[in-house]
């Protein structure tokens, strides 16, 4: 059988040839859930001219990805005890990361390439499966190639797996697994080129579960107990959307739910019809799973309910509804349950998609590389005042779309200088001045990186001065700036807490010093960072107070002369203690 691939198919598969031409550092490539990367693998491994390796997670992937190749008339070995096969013999081989990681001594030959796929499972830590195994064909081929191909380049609490992007921008640091991504295509050229089924989102006009008290961790994850308890209070909401789930689902092919716990999946499984639906956790035994999974696939069954498992890895072409009953703070994970709906299938038109957990995600929206936070946060523009790049963070937006807050840190653009040396522009929106040097750090760093000088934990300042009688600690929620009556050059500064206290700092623009002083910490601050300024008057700054960016923390000293004296103050906080106006901490 011969096949053609489409056009962004072929033109992953040029970039991948070119880029390796040129080096061996890892590269990746993103395409949508959908897109055919079995196929860029496939023909990757066709024109291959030694022995490649490829990879996977799960069985269900080493075996379609197999199986892609092999039906184009071409030999391959399987390597996954799961499918019954450990061989190494043909040229190319799919395996399974575990099996494969349980038999190093048998990766004795020399590799040219290896491809990953789901490669945002690759984490760097040098005991994992994965660098095993790259540690074992390096040691045969110290020029191995390694390709990554994922949906999702983003892992919450890990990060970006790749550093740099080839449309010039950094993403991750240098330390990440896949040094370049090397082609990405947007979901919503897959959709506009008829490639994917169209998405119909619909906001159910019933009860919604609201997540939004909860606290997640770094990995954008929530404690089984914390949702069981919400869930708990909830069960009208859960027995109302199963109904309407149903009502739905009359005119529907094939079902999926995701549920937030194994409890709550049961409860949403005994809403269904018995004979229709079937569940699936991770303690699902594999021949079970496997059953279930091909009776689905088959419509023997209508509904599959599953806790965080059917996330990668499947492929039901005829799914045309998608439940969402679980929360999430990742983009990409919001992109990757949905994307179970989209793949073409003979007969449908769109795939229905709910969300009944409130996650408040456009499916298009880009990946920002952090938490969410804030349900009302969107990923906003904001070009960078250093180099002019175009970043996408979280951020807030008015009525008509203008950006009013943004929390990034420092600007993703990549520059080049005249040898081809690529490096990440080094402007900061938020920062932490090191005492010491004076340079910009990151806000979360424990030392300089130009001094190498240790850098006081602003918790520790603010616990040392809580433990002093002599000293106030304001939680800033706001700043005027006024001029002396008896000279204009001279600006007060009235920085006021929460709950009504203030004091009071100022500044003498006639003297270089306290211009100085003002502009390092306030005028780079300046609308979020975003139009950063010298400023060079009292009258200048007076005019521009509404832009300025009140510190978080403000800590005074008692003075027999002055009274309160403005001792320090803490701005793009980041640690335990409560700011103003945030209800918990």
């Amino acid at each position: 059988m011969t096949y053609v691939l489409r056009p962004y198919q072929q033109e992953a598969v040029d970039r991948t040839v070119a880029y390796f031409r040129t080096t061996s550092e890892p590269a990746l490539i993103v395409l949508p859930t959908g897109a055919g990367k079995s196929l860029v693998i496939a023909e990757l491994a066709r024109i291959a001219k030694q022995k490649i390796l490829v990879l996977a997670h799960v069985k269900e992937l080493v075996e379609q990805n197999a199986e892609k190749y092999c039906s184009f008339g071409l030999e391959a070995s399987i390597f996954s005890a799961g499918l019954k096969q450990k061989s190494l013999m043909q040229q190319v081989t799919f395996a399974s990361i575990q099996s494969l990681s349980r038999n190093i001594e048998q990766l004795n030959a020399h590799y040219s390439l290896v491809i990953i796929d789901e490669c945002h499972r690759v984490s760097g830590d040098k005991d994992s499966q994965y660098e095993k195994v790259i540690l074992a064909l390096k040691a045969h081929n110290p020029q191995l190639k390694i390709l990554g191909l994922t949906a999702t380049p983003y892992r919450m609490g890990i990060g970006w797996v790749y550093h740099r992007h080839y449309h010039g921008f950094v993403r991750g640091d240098k330390s990440s697994p896949f040094q370049e991504c090397i082609f990405e295509l947007p979901l919503r050229y897959m959709i506009k080129h008829h490639y994917l089924t169209p998405p119909r989102e619909v906001d159910a006009a019933i009860s919604h579960y609201d997540f939004s008290a909860l606290q997640s961790d770094s990995f954008g994850r929530y404690t089984g107990d914390d949702m069981n308890q919400l869930l708990a209070k909830n069960s009208r909401a859960t027995k109302a959307i199963m109904q309407q789930v149903i009502e739905y689902s009359e005119q529907r092919q094939g079902i999926m739910i995701f549920a937030a716990t194994v409890l709550h999946a049961n409860e949403v499984y005994g809403y269904l019809p018995a004979q229709q639906a079937a569940l699936i956790t991770g303690d699902t035994p594999n021949a079970e799973r496997d059953q279930i999974i091909m009776a689905f696939k088959q419509r023997k069954l209508k509904y599959l309910v599953n806790v965080s498992v059917l996330t990668t890895g499947f492929d039901a072409p005829h799914v045309d509804f998608i439940a969402i009953l679980r929360p999430t703070e990742s983009v990409s994970l919001y992109q990757q349950i949905v994307g179970r709906g989209l793949r073409l299938s003979e007969g449908k038109t769109d795939c229905l998609v709910i969300d009944y957990a409130g996650n408040g995600f456009d499916l298009f929206y880009p990946e920002v590389g952090s938490k969410k936070g804030d349900s009302d946060n969107v990923p906003v523009q904001v070009q960078c005042p250093g180099c002019g790049f175009a970043n996408i963070f979280w951020g807030k937006t008015d009525s008509q779309g203008k950006v009013t807050e943004h929390f990034g840190r420092r600007c993703q653009g990549l520059l080049e200088d005249d040898d081809g040396l690529k490096e990440q522009c080094d402007y900061r929106f938020r920062f932490k001045e090191c005492e010491a040097c004076g340079a910009e750090n990151d806000i979360a760093a424990r030392q300089c990186q130009t001094c190498h000088e240790v850098m006081a934990d602003p918790d520790d300042k603010l616990r040392a001065a809580l433990n002093l009688k002599d000293a106030l600690v304001l939680r800033c929620s706001g700043l005027s700036v006024n001029s002396l009556a008896s000279n204009e050059q001279i600006i007060k500064i009235t920085y006021y807490d929460e709950d009504g206290a203030s004091c009071d700092e100022v500044y003498d623009f006639a003297k270089p010093a306290a211009r100085y002083a003002f502009n390092k910490q306030f005028a780079k601050r300046t609308a979020q960072g975003q139009t950063p300024v010298e400023y060079k008057s009292a009258q200048q700054v007076i005019a521009a107070q509404l832009q300025l960016v009140a510190p978080d923390f403000v800590i005074a000293r008692k003075s027999k002369k002055y009274g309160w004296k403005v001792a320090d103050k803490l701005f793009d906080y980041q640690g335990n203690f409560r700011k103003a106006n945030q209800l918990s901490r």
